[in-house]
């Protein structure tokens, strides 16, 4: 292949990659066999001067970005030179090559229209860590969109590229935008030509936004420049579309049912993160890629027993597999109820036989005795009849019930249920609940650390039915509380052995007030601010008393 121009001593031109409006990238080669990616600014300079202004501006802006390798970052591309060609003068970053497709291009047959949600998660940690680095360093990129974003296929990372508008003066940057800028992701203050680390925040909700929903919120109709207004206004005054919504017309056709429900239980804090990336005002978006990056972070690690807590109208299936583990630990509780009978009923035998020999030794009739002994073996087989049939009877009554109720609440009910038994029963160790299993609405974003408490109450409440016991608990007055400790957990009854995995965490604006106190331990039952309710014993010595 002919070469067009060279570039620079000791590097070869192999050819066009890709052509935009700020500019084309070619794919370059040292001396040997070092591949790497070239980006060549549209604008000459004429003079290689401290008095030619573009030559300053270019040498001052690429002396910035030089900053971003100082620290390597697995998600920016490193620059390795700048300068000028030595035809036509063009100035020319290059880069190291990345080998792999963009997201413009993982978005397209024969991939699939959309991304996976624990893919997405990932995209979004890759590209904020990026952006993260840059703003750290004062750059600030200005072009975030799809096809700058690539994923390595020897790293598995994704990579932030083109630091084309980077370097360019402001009105360069201006006239490049209005003639081919990628308008679907631009913020509403490049308009005025205006480059804020709340620009790139903006580009990256536009990327998430498209990775979710399968398209961008503001697609362009066509070429024409009158198609190109619609859009820019679209993104300065329409409300952004419901990806969600869009999400579920852009399934891919060949994923089934099963897995199309799962992919459509978004993170409530993704939701609220693209929202909040697609403000209008920039003082409204996250200041900079570090507190985007931070909030990523801190949600996602917090919220990965994601893939996610189940929607309760979208998964009968959990649901069914959870009655189905109650209605187990019921039988089990059956079977042990069996053993005790069984084991009285083998007393009552033992006995049976001594007054079958005592009443021969007294001389009483054998066949009167018999009669009266199989009436009685009648009778305790009718009663433990009665009694097993009428106990699973019940159970399998509150299972079914449970499909109105909280499955929590239908677990706390049967420990009333054996703690009402007679005393013959066997005390058994009260079961350990997986707070991650229970069916509960996922809490809002910003309230994760309070709201990691899944509440399942181990104290007595009014029942009212076959004479269960009726407890009705006044809350403790003057006395309140704050978590004391990293997680206070819950427990289900007020006994060590009952611990839970559902915890709280410290919070200034979270006071709990006690409702019961029981063996050093305190029932509270806490509702914050979105009507999200946390309850059940907490040990008091993770707490500390709230001075009045």
């Amino acid at each position: 292949m002919a070469k067009v121009f060279t570039i620079a001593p000791g590097l070869d031109n192999l050819g066009a990659m890709k052509t935009g409006g700020q500019g084309s990238v070619y794919k370059g080669r040292r001396i040997g066999e070092i591949i790497t990616a070239i980006k060549l600014l549209p604008t000459p300079i004429h003079s290689e001067s401290a008095n030619d202004k573009s030559f300053r501006d270019f040498t001052n802006e690429v002396e910035k970005l030089k900053r971003v390798n100082r620290e390597p970052n697995p998600n920016v591309v490193k620059i390795l030179s700048s300068g000028l060609s030595e035809t036509g003068n063009f100035p020319y970053i290059e880069m190291d090559f990345i080998e792999g497709p963009d997201l413009e291009e993982l978005l397209m047959p024969p991939h699939g229209p959309l991304f996976r949600i624990s893919e997405v998660v990932k995209v979004a940690t890759h590209l904020s860590n990026a952006l993260a680095h840059c703003h750290k360093n004062e750059i600030k990129h200005g072009d975030i969109k799809s096809n700058n974003v690539k994923y390595n296929v020897h790293t598995g990372n994704y990579v932030l590229l083109d630091f084309g508008l980077a370097v360019m003066t402001d009105e360069e940057r201006r006239t490049s935008l209005r003639q081919a800028g990628a308008i679907e992701f631009m913020a509403p203050e490049q308009n005025e030509g205006k480059l804020l680390f709340q620009t790139d925040i903006y580009g990256f909700g536009i990327i998430l936004f498209e990775l979710i929903a399968g398209k961008v919120p503001f697609p362009l109709q066509d070429k024409s420049e009158s198609a190109r207004n619609v859009t820019r206004l679209q993104h300065m005054e329409t409300p952004v579309p419901d990806m969600l919504v869009i999400r579920t017309t852009n399934m891919p056709h060949q994923w089934s049912p099963e897995q199309k429900a799962k992919e459509m239980m978004v993170p409530k804090w993704l939701v609220h993160l693209v929202g909040k990336c697609l403000e209008k005002k920039p003082e409204n978006r996250f200041a900079n890629g570090k507190s985007l990056h931070d909030f990523i972070a801190h949600h996602s690690t917090h919220q990965m027993a994601i893939e996610n807590v189940p929607v309760r109208n979208n998964n009968s299936d959990w649901q069914l597999n959870q009655y189905r583990q109650q209605l187990e630990m019921k039988d089990n509780e059956i079977i042990s109820l069996k053993q005790v009978i069984s084991s009285g009923v083998n007393l009552s035998t033992n006995t049976s036989n001594t007054l079958v020999r005592s009443s021969e030794s007294q001389g009483v009739s054998k066949n009167a005795f018999l009669f009266v002994l199989l009436v009685a073996i009648t009778l305790a087989a009718y009663t433990t009849y009665s009694f097993l049939t009428g106990g699973r009877q019940n159970l399998t009554q509150t299972t079914l019930d449970s499909s109105f109720t909280n499955p929590a609440d239908t677990i706390a009910s049967s420990f009333r249920r054996v703690d009402t038994l007679p005393k013959r029963t066997v005390e058994k160790k009260a079961p350990s609940i997986d707070s991650s299993s229970l069916d509960v609405t996922e809490p809002d974003p910003s309230l994760v650390d309070q709201t990691n408490s899944l509440g399942v109450s181990g104290a007595e409440r009014t029942v009212g039915d076959k004479g269960l016991p009726i407890a009705s608990p006044t809350v403790l007055s003057g006395v309140k509380y704050k978590v004391a400790v990293e997680k206070a957990y819950f427990y289900t009854i007020a006994d060590e052995i009952s611990k839970r995995k559902a915890y709280m965490v410290p919070s200034d604006n979270t006071l709990l007030n006690p409702v019961n106190e029981e063996n050093g331990f305190i029932y509270i039952e806490f509702t914050n601010q979105y009507g999200q309710t946390s309850k059940g014993w907490l040990n008091k010595s993770d707490l500390k008393v709230v001075s009045e």
